[in-house]
């Protein structure tokens, strides 16, 4: 999955988080399940690779597999995260009262295909 991808749908995750929070508050329920938590799912399962490791690898062999193929996956979502994360404390160190949460995450996943390579930060803005 490609990090612009990786990023609107760690932005999505952020915006249902938000709304859940906001709801939550609404009705002033307490610990409140994880009934939301589809999306979550739904991001790791699509971008996990699917493994295949040969019936006569030895422990370490699959070790070795296993931490490679799950690494890329794992560090596309914790830059897309490292990203959504800066761009909200930037805001909320600007002082800026005007602008939402929900404002940057919009802005955000519209800029979302702009982002190249790997890590947070490297946008062509």
């Amino acid at each position: 999955m490609e990090q612009s991808e990786v990023l609107k749908r760690v932005i999505g995750i952020l915006t249902e988080a938000g709304d859940y929070r906001r709801r939550i508050e609404q009705d002033d329920e307490r610990g409140a399940g994880d009934t939301d938590i589809g999306i979550v799912t739904a991001l790791l399962n699509e971008t996990m690779p699917h493994i295949e490791i040969p019936a006569d690898a030895t422990p370490q062999e699959m070790a070795t597999l296993v931490a490679r193929e799950v690494g890329g996956a794992i560090r596309q979502l914790v830059a897309a995260f490292s990203l959504a994360f800066v761009a909200l404390a930037q805001v909320h160190d600007s002082g800026e009262q005007d602008v939402t949460s929900a404002d940057v995450l919009q802005d955000l996943a519209l800029r979302a295909e702009e982002i190249k390579g790997g890590g947070p930060g490297e946008s062509a803005d």
